[in-house]
């Protein structure tokens, strides 16, 4: 690819037919991870989109949001929270326990991830139905911080996640 030519996000995501179940058509986002460009590209045009947002820390769910948190937030010169599963983090946890379509789950961060007062960008790589990101965002007001939005590289239009994170900022770099 030439440095002069536009760099398409989309051309770095691929599609993969029936995973992790068979009528999921998956988007691997494996591809831009292994092109420095795109990878760059689409940190630049994930701060440019929250540029005009009032932030003060970002925080992100394992996995694949610490993959665009942690260099988002050197980019925007601010520092990263880690929201984990339990047992992952080693200090002082809040913990917030949700509700899934099968079951539930439990995500932690440390007691001293967030502060009073602080707006919170909410990073991840895919929003789908939003569970986890709203559960990420309903433990961030619990430590009585502000949910400044909710930022993904992809976001999966026809299954309403972002209904799920009203009234939070949803921001998205491609829409499928």
């Amino acid at each position: 690819m030439s440095n002069d030519a536009p760099i398409n996000l989309n051309d770095f995501i691929r599609d993969v037919a029936d995973f992790p179940k068979p009528g999921i058509l998956f988007k691997d986002i494996t591809p831009l991870l292994l092109d420095s460009d795109a990878f760059q590209e689409c940190i630049d045009q994930m701060a440019e989109k929250v540029g005009d947002l009032k932030i003060d820390v970002l925080a992100a769910a394992e996995a694949r949001g610490f993959l665009f948190a942690a260099p988002l937030a050197l980019k925007l010169g601010l520092g990263m929270v880690p929201i984990r599963k339990p047992g992952k983090l080693p200090y002082k946890k809040h913990s917030y326990s949700y509700e899934l379509e099968y079951g539930s789950d439990t995500l932690e961060m440390h007691v001293d991830g967030v502060t009073k007062g602080q707006n919170v960008l909410v990073v991840d790589d895919l929003l789908a139905t939003g569970g986890t990101v709203e559960a990420c965002c309903r433990m961030i007001e619990k430590c009585e911080a502000n949910v400044a939005g909710c930022l993904f590289m992809i976001n999966l239009t026809f299954l309403n996640g972002a209904e799920k994170l009203k009234p939070y900022p949803v921001i998205s770099l491609l829409d499928y």
